[in-house]
């Protein structure tokens, strides 16, 4: 169910929907682009927010599957957060400035691109930042 693009995959992560898997994906970031990179800080906070959003609100909460997918394509570093879907759709709240709900309000304003979509089995939310951290 990994959005095919076109690029270099640069790893994969299976995860348990566990709050602790939030800092495992972070961690694996910070492995696969290297402490260097430029998109490094952006991508792993969405991540951490994706992943979070995932362990609280999907079908993969309380020991489901979250996978984390990293490809560099061309100019852009493309991530895929699969989970187990839910009932409800993921969103940007309306209000940017309230206590929680913040993840896909920063994803829309840190990412190049981003969206979702659903099937059989399961959710993907996706997203790209730019490679040279822009």
């Amino acid at each position: 169910m990994v959005n095919v693009t076109k690029g270099k995959l640069l790893g994969s992560v299976d995860m348990p929907g566990y709050a602790e898997s939030v800092y495992e994906a972070r961690q694996f970031i910070r492995k696969v682009l290297g402490a260097e990179h430029p998109a490094l800080d952006n991508t792993a906070l969405l991540v951490s927010e994706l992943v979070t959003n995932s362990v609280v609100h999907s079908d993969s909460h309380g020991g489901g599957r979250v996978t984390v997918v990293v490809t560099e394509c061309a100019d852009v570093i493309h991530v895929d957060v699969i989970d187990e879907g839910s009932e409800s759709e993921p969103h940007v709240r309306a209000d940017p400035y309230a206590e929680g709900g913040r993840g896909l309000f920063l994803v829309d304003v840190l990412a190049a691109r981003w969206g979702v979509y659903d099937d059989e089995a399961g959710r993907v939310v996706w997203f790209e930042v730019k490679a040279d951290g822009s």
